[in-house]
């Protein structure tokens, strides 16, 4: 049996965290690692204690939620709150960070952020990165887990192509699209 590479192993934790996630627009996770060892992990979502984006709904104000704390910037307060130093350590995150976390990772001695999907990659961030020796590693999940709102979804799509089937749309187009949904769902 061949077992999976580093890179893997944390991005996969790092995706297992984001399904802790409480906001509703983006799932994020990140794992900081050093020296092989994983010493922190973070998941947005609002303050301990507070309200839920999911149980109650956004707080947006300029186009961002300001009720949530991002991924990357959860693991690196769980570091400060616990006296774990972060320097040279490397994070994995399953987003590519946005223009304020790349910040907090610089500012927090992180050498090497992995990022498993491109998600509004600000030109900034990424000049930042460079002026601040950080390297920036695109690491693509090989292997999908399973999601925990499949059916949620599965439910969306049938009850999407139920309206459909009403507007007299052709019985092999439902069919085709009904089709295509149960194979992405498997």
């Amino acid at each position: 049996m061949s077992r999976i590479s580093w890179d893997q192993y944390y991005m996969t934790q790092s995706h297992l965290l984001a399904l802790r996630s409480t906001c509703t627009r983006l799932a994020v996770g990140a794992t900081i690692v050093r020296d092989k060892r994983i010493i922190a992990g973070g998941y947005n979502g609002s303050i301990a204690g507070g309200v839920h984006c999911s149980d109650e709904g956004c707080y947006v104000i300029d186009n961002h939620c300001v009720r949530t704390i991002h991924a990357e910037m959860n693991a690196l307060l769980q570091c400060a709150k616990f006296g774990v130093p972060t320097e040279g350590a490397e994070i994995y995150v399953t987003h590519f960070p946005c223009l304020q976390c790349c910040k907090a990772l610089i500012q927090s001695g992180i050498k090497t952020v992995y990022y498993a999907v491109d998600y509004k990659n600000h030109p900034y961030a990424i000049e930042l990165f460079s002026q601040a020796g950080v390297k920036v590693e695109h690491v693509k999940l090989e292997k999908e887990y399973p999601d925990q709102n499949t059916q949620k979804k599965r439910e969306f799509v049938t009850g999407l192509l139920n309206k459909l089937s009403q507007d007299n749309i052709n019985q092999d187009e439902m069919n085709s699209l009904q089709n295509e949904a149960d194979r992405l769902f498997r």
